[in-house]
């Protein structure tokens, strides 16, 4: 397996630290001492830890106890600047000053962390914002890679942490709380700070804190395993009525989850809204962005994605510069088989299609990479391989080992790695030792080569079976992989005469399968993996046509159809704004070519093109989509009609993208409104409905959305009497 090598035993490292911080929103301003239990093998080797390079070491004390009476003295250090203004400092203590074994040193430091929150650099809409640590009047928010205290790779730490913070303010972090109280004088510049103590008793790579002028709510809750969890909400003001429903999903999720993945791996469960775009999932608690609290984020993909973490990532570790499974996992767990869970086929074949289509609208052949190469999501490519194909590998395992194995071999990786670092590797050991099976074909196949089967069938053919005592047909057919072939079951939709379907399950092996089976009536079409139980290459053209079709594209235009009122510009000029904002790092030849639509409604010659359009242009959008989306869409002089429904109204507004017909693989998508108002809203969203080929608003609402059913790659059988089977 193409994985790294053993990690070498790291020389130092820390075991627990001892934290007092104080915090001034105000000034942006961080004071923290710092008690390091270390832990320096005997090697001679320096003690060497990372800070954010902002803070200033004030000292460094190396603390000896003698029964039981503690000798403190300043040991001197050295600082080394990162590369980049942005890089931890790295700081350094001679071998010669501190001996092998577990030595305590105090870190006294102070500065000022400020980052703020940025807008991402790409169109998805629920992106989080990109900060490296960031403490303010607005909120606090430093993580690990804030480097705001002192750090060395590869520790898993316990912690003790005591802050003080402006009366009024609530600090959250992982770990059990006390009682807040007042910080006294003596310990804090500010007589009107509150301090609050918080305990981590489970070894952790990282440490989160936050804070902001919360309103809390507890639930002390025992689980249908009897394992009592206190489960609790962090909202601002304006959202502190979310906070039963809130917790009643996390109750929801955690019933699912633990029988599956075992007991919960903390005390606690906690919400923290936050002042920033955001969906993390940190050891024992989730922090989402305000934005996404008000719209009621508990849904699988949300909130149940985040509790999922608590075990898969948060307690079971990932090196992810040895490539990331964790989001692989946890995609599989919460945003898909949550479906099959309650039940809901029709929503988990949704979310497998949903995964399939993002892979190939995502990631083009000549971009694709392997699963095992996959660290950090940086943008909606990498999302299509490390969240979503990296899914369909413990998918297409789970069908492979079948259900007892697969969920067994589950749970055992969590309760064998907990508190542990897990790797592809370990994975593999476990899946394969539980099910008796060398699995080194599949984790070489789905791991680490790129690419995904392209599938097409050749000539079906079906011949009458003489002699049986009933109608029987004989169906044959062969499925061809065009590029190296892959092993896995390949799913067949038969449809025959009298609406009768058989199901068939193909398990490929080869370049060409030929397949012969009898069926109890006549086969008139074969459908190519109906379900989306595989994962494999797909057309572009043969993909139901999105929003993200379009985003995808590598030739994009905006045509503008809209008028704007005297003094009030169209809010179509916000959406505009946005994609120009988003390109300024392309080259000139390469951004979104924005123009004025024809009053001919001729289109550019190549690629997918975005029609910005109102009433004014409407004569003009009819003919657009009269051409390209036939009778599925439909506008006309009182609304629009989307698959046979009508809709009208000055609040109407319609999303709808449908291939191009005289250019295969792009597509026209139309944002039309009746009114400004109409739009208003809308437009701002737009990129949010990236996977739907039609939304329908009214007054910013959505009323309908759906995708245009899907063209199945679908093979016709043809008939031959002439040769029955005898």
């Amino acid at each position: 397996m193409a994985c790294a090598a053993d990690s070498v035993l790291p020389r130092v490292v820390i075991r627990h630290h001892d934290l007092f911080v104080q915090i001034v929103p105000e000034q942006h301003l961080l004071i923290a001492k710092d008690r390091l239990t270390i832990e320096v093998l005997p090697q001679k080797s320096p003690i060497r830890f990372s800070l954010a390079p902002t803070l200033q070491v004030d000292r460094i004390v190396l603390v000896q106890e003698s029964a039981g009476v503690e000798s403190p003295h300043d040991v001197p250090f050295e600082l080394e600047r990162g590369s980049m203004p942005e890089s931890a400092q790295q700081v350094t203590i001679s071998s010669k000053v501190v001996a092998a074994g577990l030595v305590m040193l105090d870190v006294h430091y102070h500065g000022a962390i400020n980052d703020p929150p940025r807008d991402p650099r790409h169109l998805r809409f629920v992106t989080p914002s990109e900060t490296a640590g960031h403490i303010g009047p607005e909120g606090v928010y430093i993580s690990s890679e804030s480097s705001w205290y002192p750090d060395v790779p590869e520790s898993l730490s316990t912690y003790g942490l005591l802050v003080a913070v402006p009366t009024g303010w609530t600090v959250v972090t992982q770990g059990r709380v006390s009682e807040s109280r007042a910080c006294p004088a003596d310990l804090c510049r500010d007589k009107n700070m509150m301090m609050t103590e918080w305990v981590v008793m489970q070894p952790s790579e990282a440490l989160t804190l936050v804070a902001n002028t919360f309103v809390s709510t507890f639930r002390d809750w025992t689980a249908k395993t009897g394992q009592k969890i206190r489960l609790s909400t962090y909202l601002f003001p304006d959202d502190a009525q979310l906070a039963e429903e809130y917790l009643d999903a996390t109750a929801r999720y955690l019933d699912a989850y633990i029988p599956l993945l075992g007991p919960y791996p903390f005390e606690k469960f906690a919400v923290v809204e936050n002042f920033f775009a955001s969906g993390l999932g940190m050891p024992s608690f989730t922090l989402l962005g305000s934005g996404i609290i008000k719209r009621h984020y508990v849904q699988p993909y949300a909130l149940g994605h985040e509790i999922v973490h608590s075990w898969i990532g948060n307690d079971v570790f990932n090196r992810a510069e040895r490539g990331n499974w964790v989001e692989g996992l946890t995609t599989y767990l919460a945003n898909y088989y949550w479906h099959e869970l309650v039940g809901d086929r029709t929503q988990a074949q949704d979310q497998r299609r949903l995964m399939v289509q993002g892979y190939n609208l995502h990631v083009p052949p000549e971009r694709d990479y392997p699963v095992a190469q996959f660290t950090q999501k940086l943008d909606e490519h990498d999302n299509a391989i490390g969240y979503h194909k990296a899914a369909m590998l413990f998918h297409l395992l789970r069908q492979e080992l079948g259900e007892e194995i697969f969920w067994r071999a589950v749970k055992a990786l969590v309760a064998e790695y907990h508190g542990r670092h897990a790797e592809w590797r370990d994975l593999e050991r476990v899946f394969a030792g539980e099910s008796r099976q060398d699995l080194r074909w599949f984790f070489a196949q789905w791991l680490e080569r790129d690419g995904a089967p392209a599938l097409s069938l050749l000539e079906a053919v079906a011949r009458p079976v003489s002699g049986a005592p009933t109608e029987t047909f004989q169906l044959e057919t062969t499925i061809v992989q065009s590029n190296k072939p892959f092993r896995f079951p390949l799913q067949l939709r038969v449809q025959m005469e009298g609406d009768r379907t058989q199901m068939l399950m193909v398990p490929l092996r080869s370049q060409r399968e030929t397949i012969s089976v009898t069926l109890p009536a006549r086969p008139i079409a074969i459908d190519l993996d109906p379900e989306f139980m595989a994962f494999r290459r797909i057309d572009r053209q043969s993909l139901s046509p999105v929003l993200n079709h379009y985003v995808t594209d590598r030739r994009r235009s905006v045509l503008t159809a809209f008028t704007d009122e005297p003094g009030h510009p169209s809010p179509f000029r916000d959406t505009i704004a946005r994609i120009e904002s988003q390109e300024q790092r392309k080259p000139v030849s390469e951004r979104t070519a924005i123009t004025p639509l024809d009053k001919d409604g001729l289109l550019p010659q190549e690629g997918s093109v975005l029609v910005l359009g109102d009433q004014e242009s409407r004569l003009e959008i009819r003919s657009i989509m009269a051409k390209h989306c036939g009778e599925r869409a439909v506008l006309n002089d009182s609304g629009v009609t989307v698959m046979g429904t009508s809709s009208e109204g000055p609040g109407l507004a319609l999303l709808v993208s449908c291939h191009r017909v005289d250019r295969p693989g792009s597509v026209v998508t139309v944002l039309y409104a009746a009114s400004q108002q109409a739009v208003a809203k809308v437009a701002r969203l737009l990129f949010f409905y990236g996977w739907n080929s039609f939304v329908l608003f009214k007054d910013g609402a959505v009323v309908s959305r759906g995708e245009w059913p899907l063209a199945h790659e679908r093979m016709e059988v043809r008939l031959n009497a002439s040769s029955p089977i005898r």
